[in-house]
């Protein structure tokens, strides 16, 4: 008789294959880089949508938020949500079509490419600068999705977590760098599907197990603070804690990383007509909400379902393990459980690959076509540049791999300084680009400086001190980015005529 847990081991693994077998079937749909990176500008609106906010997400939306609500109660999770809710927001709205219209107009098919061509960089600097930013935090960061599907596999099966993690890492390299961006894009769009199943199933089931919605909220109301946007649950003391305004601005701080996150801009890039971004924008706004909703309403359920019973009291970090704890459950009530549960497991491993192929796509395209092919003036036929983005995706998967090899790294925080450092440096940048015609590329290439080396400060040396300095990296990084991108643009002479006229065709395509 086949155990439950080779069901879940056999559905898994059918959808790893599935993944690779898309990479093979994109790869005759690359003909050159703008396809492999930009998948020739022709995705449509439904999968731009759920491929942008699939790899948005990575594990942090099934494991991290379910885990703080269920530790602490909804305060910490909501205002965490609410700033990612209203930054995915504004960002399809006022971000998004002007992407769109700019980088289709100077011809650009990556975000460093985009502001080369944007301030007419000749010597590519700031296509230097940006590509250079974007290897230093997206290689921790996809090594950070390699060792969160280590884990799971790790804690699932109890194999070994290296080789675990390098199975993972395996297959998500096989259909990038097969595929690019079209495979990464379409398995984004499945994994968003995925992911929804699993939010849908968990829900429903642990609802029943827990005895209902009104036992549920019962016992959440029981706890000081549990169901406060004004504090936070302290199961140690039994008592609330106060989440207190510069917490609060903080935790609201995520939502401003989404102005600079490379491989969400890339979906606007890459949408095939820029009026059905407004369709995209509520697919999108639409799914970030009910999912985030649902994931910190499955944290509430799970303790709801700790009190009935149906498992231990989960402690400190395990408490991210909520719905894995929950899939197992379900698993033992019958063989058809057994692969819904398996699909449940692979919607964990389906939002961090989501997220990992994205990053690796453009650390990929910083190597290949930012470094090597436009700073570097080496010329390279569009075959070569095929197998060059090709081998860049391999390279710097190996470094991500090494980096990965500490099983004891945690993810979250690698998540969090990533995000901030793509929000402060290239955040404040996009918005300059797109809405100031007099901002210059010395004002440009100081504030990504500025962004970055905040970012570092900040974090190391100042959110230490504590008091009224302990705030999010990002907040404070991506006001002075901005401000210093301001002052030196103005400090300096303005754009040359051939940059101003360009923004002004710009500006007139964006209104036809």
């Amino acid at each position: 008789m086949i155990t439950s847990q080779t069901l879940i081991m056999m559905t898994i693994g059918a959808y790893l294959i599935f993944m690779i077998a898309v990479g093979f079937y994109f790869t005759r749909k690359n003909n050159n880089v703008s396809d492999f990176y930009l998948g020739g500008r022709q995705l449509g609106p439904f999968v731009t949508a759920m491929s942008a906010e699939a790899s948005d997400m990575s594990s942090w939306l099934l494991m991290g938020l379910p885990g703080v609500a269920y530790l602490t109660g909804i305060c910490d999770a909501a205002w965490t949500a609410i700033g990612l809710a209203i930054g995915t927001y504004i960002n399809w709205l006022v971000i998004a079509k002007r992407v769109r219209v700019y980088t289709s107009r100077t011809n650009a098919i990556t975000l460093p490419d985009f502001f080369s061509k944007r301030y007419k960089d000749d010597k590519n600097l700031l296509n230097l600068i940006a590509a250079v930013i974007i290897i230093i935090f997206f290689i921790p960061y996809t090594a950070s999705g390699f060792a969160a599907c280590g884990k799971l596999f790790s804690s699932l099966f109890g194999v070994d977590y290296v080789g675990a993690m390098v199975i993972s890492a395996v297959v998500i390299v096989a259909y990038t760098a097969l595929g690019g961006f079209f495979a990464a894009s379409t398995t984004d769009f499945i994994q968003s599907i995925i992911m929804t199943v699993a939010l849908v199933v968990v829900l429903g089931y642990g609802v029943t197990s827990a005895g209902g919605f009104d036992t549920v909220m019962a016992n959440a109301k029981e706890l000081s603070g549990y169901l406060s946007l004004n504090a936070m649950h302290d199961f140690s003391t039994d008592s609330s804690v106060e989440y207190g305004l510069i917490s609060k601005i903080s935790t609201l701080a995520w939502g401003l990383g989404y102005f600079g996150m490379p491989h969400v801009l890339l979906r606007f890039m890459a949408i095939e007509d820029k009026e059905k971004l407004k369709m995209s924008r509520r697919i999108a706004t639409v799914w970030v909400v009910i999912s985030l909703s649902v994931a910190i309403f499955i944290g509430i359920v799970g303790y709801g379902m700790t009190q009935a019973g149906a498992f231990e009291f989960l402690e400190g970090s395990s408490a991210e393990t909520v719905i894995v704890v929950i899939a197992k459950l379900i698993s033992a009530c019958g063989p058809l459980a057994a692969i819904v549960a398996g699909l449940i497991l692979a919607g964990i491993l389906a939002a961090t690959m989501s997220t990992a192929d994205s990053q690796l796509l453009a650390a990929s395209s910083s190597v290949a076509q930012n470094i090597l092919r436009d700073f570097f003036k080496i010329n390279i036929s569009e075959k070569g540049s095929m197998i060059v983005a090709r081998l860049a995706v391999i390279a710097i998967s190996v470094v991500a791999v090494f980096l990965a090899t500490n099983p004891d790294s945690s993810v979250f925080e690698i998540v969090s300084f990533a995000w901030a450092g793509f929000g402060a440096t290239f955040g404040p940048l996009v918005i300059c680009a797109l809405f100031w015609k007099r901002s210059n590329k010395q004002g440009a290439m100081a504030g990504l400086i500025a962004g970055a080396v905040t970012i570092f400060v900040w974090k190391y040396a100042v959110r230490p001190m504590g008091g009224a300095l302990n705030i999010y990296e990002l907040l404070p990084a991506f006001i002075l980015a901005l401000v210093v991108n301001i002052a030196v643009s103005l400090m300096t002479a303005p754009p040359s005529e051939e940059v101003k006229a360009e923004y002004d065709a710009y500006v007139e395509a964006l209104h036809a």
